[in-house]
This record gives C-alpha cells, sequence and structure tokens, in this order.
C-alpha cells in the first residue's frame, strides 16, 4: 500500500485505525522482522530515502517551520544519516545472545539473555524536529526487529506527507504504514494495544499517552521537555558563553526541547554577558534577523500569539518585535525578569530567552532544585570544582557543559528526561534496547542431575544448598 491516511471521510477501503493495527501485528506474527538480514534492508531503505529525497525533506522541514537548510541539515538530515550508519555498523554485536555467569546452585548449565523485539511499537512524533524526531525513534524499531505505526505530527503537515508519501517506498509498508491525522487519528490510535508507544512532545499530552497505555499495560517512553537552565559563573569565558548560548536558543528559533529556557547568572558578570550575547544576535542574524536566511519561523499562529504575550516581563535588550503574517518572532533576550512572570512558568519554546541575576553558584542551584527537573541543564564556567558540585546537586535528563545541547550528538549518552522531563532514554544502543525484550535463557543438560534439590529434604541437602548458594 502506498499511504495510509484515515480520518472521518476515509473511503471503504480505507482500514480503521483497529484494522491497521491488526494487520500489522499480522505481519509481526509471520517472524519475519526477527531476521537481521532483513532488518539491515529495512535500515538500507531508510538511507536510500535520505539520499534520494533530500531536496524534498529540506523543503518540507522550511514549509513547516521555515527552517534554515544548514540546521536542517545539521539536527535531520545529517543526523539521521549518522544514526543509521552507526546502528547498521554495531546491529549484529547488539543483537547477539549475552551470555552471563550461572550460580553454582544451577549448574551445570548456561545463562544467556536474548534480545527479542517487542511486536507492534506506536512512534507519535512532534513538529518542532518533525523528520528527526520520527526517524530515530524507527531506527531503533527496526533495528530491535518490531513493527511500527508511525504517527506524524499534524502541525508539521509538509512532513507528515512527505512521511506518508516516501516511508512505504523504502520500508516494507505492511511493517511500517504511517496514520495522517490530528486528535481524532491519535485517540484512536491510543485506544489500542501496542507493545511500546514512544512519545515525544509536551508534559500534558504526555500524561494522555501514558494514561491511555495503563489501559493495556503498555510500556511506554516520554520525551518530553521543561525549562532548560543554564548557569554563567564569574569564571567563564563570557565571549564564547555568550556565542555558544545564542546559537543554541535560537537555533529553530528556540523550538527545541533541550533549548536554554532561561539562565542564571552570577551578578558581578551579568551586565557583560547580556552585553555579549545582544552583540552574537546581531552577527549571527543582522540588524533585521527577520531578513536573515538563518533564522526560522514560529511554527504557526496560535503559537506566535502566546508567545507575543510573554514579552509583558523584564526588559527588552535585543527583540521583542514580531510579525504573525510572516510567523516571525524576533530572537529576543529580556532581563530585570521576575520569577513569578509568565515567561518563567512553563516551557517557553520560542526565541525568547530570559536572564536573571544571582548571588552565588549556589543560589542558581537552589533556584533549580525548587523547580521540576529539566530535560537538560547547561553550565559555563571554568572552576572544574564548580562543574563538579552543579552535578552532584542537580537532576535533569543530560548536561553540557561550556556548550548547547551538544550532548546529543554523542551516540553512547543516553537521551531522556527525569520526573516530569520525561522517562526512558534513547539515541545508539539505547534506541535498539527501548524497542527490545531481554528475555532470560537458561540452558540445562539431562545428562547430570543431581539429587540434592529434590525431596526428601535432608539435613545434608540443607547445607550443601547453603554452601553452594
Amino acid at each position: 500500500m502506498e499511504q495510509t491516511q484515515t480520518n472521518s471521510s476515509k473511503t471503504p477501503s480505507t482500514p480503521s485505525i483497529a484494522e491497521l493495527v491488526e494487520r500489522t501485528r499480522e505481519r509481526f506474527d509471520t517472524g519475519m522482522t526477527r531476521s537481521l538480514r532483513w532488518r539491515l534492508a529495512q535500515l538500507d531503505g531508510l538511507a536510500r530515502f535520505l539520499a534520494e529525497r533530500e531536496s524534498e525533506i529540506y523543503d518540507a522541514l522550511a514549509a513547516d517551520v521555515g527552517k534554515p537548510r544548514f540546521e536542517a541539515y545539521l539536527a535531520e538530515i545529517g543526523y539521521m544519516k549518522t544514526d543509521i550508519e552507526h546502528t547498521k555498523k554495531h546491529l549484529r554485536a547488539w543483537a547477539a545472545p549475552e551470555e552471563v555467569p550461572t550460580p553454582m546452585v544451577v549448574q551445570p548449565g548456561k545463562s544467556e539473555i536474548h534480545k527479542d523485539p517487542l511486536g507492534v511499537v506506536l512512534i507519535i512524533s512532534p513538529w518542532n524536529y518533525p523528520f528527526q524526531l520520527m526517524m530515530a525513534p524507527l531506527v531503533g524499531a527496526i533495528a530491535a526487529g518490531n513493527c511500527a505505526i508511525l504517527k506524524p505530527s499534524e502541525v508539521a503537515p509538509a512532513t507528515s506527507a512527505l512521511f506518508a508519501k516516501f516511508i512505504p517506498r523504502y520500508v516494507d509498508p505492511d511493517c511500517f504504514p504511517v496514520v495522517e491525522g490530528g486528535v481524532a487519528e491519535t485517540t484512536d490510535l491510543l485506544a489500542e494495544r501496542f507493545d511500546h508507544i514512544f512519545y515525544t512532545g509536551n508534559g500534558t499530552v504526555g500524561r494522555i499517552v501514558m494514561s491511555a497505555a495503563a489501559k493495556h499495560l503498555t510500556p511506554v517512553t516520554l520525551e518530553l521537555g521543561g525549562k532548560s537552565p543554564v548557569i554563567v559563573d564569574r569564571t567563564a569565558d563570557l565571549d564564547v558563553a555568550a556565542k555558544r548560548i545564542v546559537w543554541s536558543k535560537f537555533v529553530n528559533a528556540g523550538q527545541t526541547c533541550v533549548a536554554p529556557d532561561y539562565i542564571l547568572v552570577e551578578d558581578s558578570v551579568h551586565d557583560a554577558l547580556v552585553h555579549r550575547m545582544a552583540a552574537y544576535v546581531r552577527e549571527f542574524y543582522g540588524d533585521n534577523p527577520q531578513n536573515s536566511p538563518d533564522f526560522a519561523r514560529v511554527v504557526n499562529g496560535r503559537h506566535h500569539q502566546r508567545l507575543m504575550k510573554l514579552l509583558g516581563a523584564g526588559e527588552v535588550v535585543t527583540g521583542g518585535v514580531g510579525d504573525e503574517a510572516d510567523r516571525y518572532l524576533a530572537p529576543t533576550i529580556i532581563k530585570d525578569v521576575p520569577e513569578d512572570s509568565a515567561v518563567m512558568q512553563d516551557e517557553i519554546f520560542g526565541p525568547i530567552l530570559p536572564v536573571l541575576s544571582v548571588a552565588s553558584v549556589d543560589a542558581a542551584i537552589a533556584f533549580i532544585n525548587r523547580r521540576p527537573k529539566p530535560l537538560a541543564l547547561y553550565l559555563f564556567s571554568s572552576d572544574e570544582r564548580t562543574q563538579e558540585r552543579v552535578l552532584k546537586r542537580t537532576s535533569s535528563g543530560g548536561v553540557t557543559i561550556n556548550h548547547g545541547w551538544l550532548h546529543l550528538g554523542v551516540p553512547d549518552l543516553p537521551f531522556g528526561g527525569v520526573g516530569e522531563s520525561g522517562m526512558g532514554a534513547y539515541h545508539g544502543k539505547r534506541s535498539f534496547d527501548v524497542f527490545t525484550h531481554q528475555k532470560a535463557v537458561l540452558r540445562k543438560g539431562t545428562r547430570v542431575d543431581p539429587p540434592v534439590m529434590y525431596p526428601p529434604y535432608s539435613e545434608w541437602k540443607q547445607k550443601l544448598v547453603s554452601l553452594l548458594a
């Protein structure tokens, strides 16, 4: 089948969500996905998708979020090329049975961990990185030998249509159907039984996903977000810090789950940091960032209106202007922001960066620890003792020291949240692990059958078992 699109106007030949899930499960039950050769062929198909449709991917990302070509390659297309190759290189080792020690009490025997696919999984992706955040979980699901139903975000319609059109041409369409649509289609999907649900998005919908999954005791991975803080102390290289903070915040117009959400900077270097950041905004995007080809757009009018309402707090250092018709909001830095202002309550998810002055790093740590645990935390400091203090006294999904969110690019580092910023982690081997059941296997022979385990239980048997255990 070329495309699966379920909605209220479906034709008699279009399967319902329930029928689609059942068909996919029947496909999985054939056992075909367990073959490593088959899995590698599907990964090769995804690699061809990237190579042959790169132009269409750029166009879709530009249409949905105004994503500059460089950012689209760095965070979406190039990232996925690396991810697929890394997975192909290591898949045989990841999937191989793993022998573990067998205790004396059950000897003779051989203990192994077998890596079984979970079955049929559901992947629900967001709109901010609509290509990468669908493809990366899909790579893990394929590598582990699963079938997956793909639900791209309707808020990124061009990328959603791209998946529906092209995914069936490059991988098995009966194992990886694409369901387009909005809330109704997602609700229908969540009513079905899956073997795992992988959701990337906000906490509000994450709770809905988790509640629906609980009805079937379905495990979930929730990649959420939160207000990721930046700490800048007096020992930081302020010029480097300003440059890296501005870049990591305003990539994708701030619509990144790990974007710096606010800055806590020591009093003594506050003004110098703010001055340098404003200068880098001008250097990166010019005097009028609306004309810059390197600055993305807010995804839609509703989010643009939401962001404009956040501009009333503090003093605008740079930016603070928008054009809803163009979905443009200038890269904005604000200072002297009250802690209880609206911009400090929920994740901003846009190009607004509040800067708060603190007396010390300890005060910054206390500020962060009074709030829900963030998806990421960033520290700019040249003092190794300060680095260790922040690492030990804060809790976050991940940390980058002296840069912004580059920890995402290390395949062997887990990516995921903690507390309200999410549960579960993926990337690299952990993407394989997310969609894998580690099955315990004990192999016992029959030639040797010690009588010690069998009744009648005597005192000498009890003593022997105690010694062996």
